[in-house]
């Protein structure tokens, strides 16, 4: 982008240059110099409207580009991150099956102990 900044400025100062030299050495007369400094800087605006398109073509077509290729990225990361999510739900519920066996076998363990004391102190 910078590049095509210089460029073009490099244009329009040549442009600007070459212009003022032809007026210095002009042996036309002042009709026919304007005529030909309407016309030189009608070509000078042409290329400069040409320079122009192409640059912000590029620069749509390189936006759009990144703008592909993060939508790109983000799908993998999200994806990837998905999975992830996926392992750590399947770890924790595999946990939590085993926490609540434990629970369950702390109870029944508890109730038993209960029960037993209960037997001794009626005996």
């Amino acid at each position: 982008m910078a590049n095509t900044g210089s460029t073009l400025l490099a244009l329009i100062t040549g442009a600007a240059i070459g212009a003022g030299l032809g007026l210095l050495y002009a042996p036309e007369s002042g009709e026919n110099t304007r005529k030909k400094l309407r016309k030189d800087a009608e070509e000078a605006q042409d290329r400069i409207s040409k320079r122009y398109k192409e640059t912000s073509s590029n620069l749509s077509e390189k936006a759009k580009k990144a703008r592909l290729d993060f939508e790109d990225r983000l799908e993998e990361t999200l994806s990837s991150a998905s999975y992830k999510a996926d392992d750590i739900l399947v770890a924790m519920e595999s946990k939590l099956e085993e926490l609540r066996k434990q629970n369950a076998k702390l109870q029944k363990d508890a109730t038993e102990e209960a029960k037993n004391k209960t037997k001794k102190a009626v005996v």
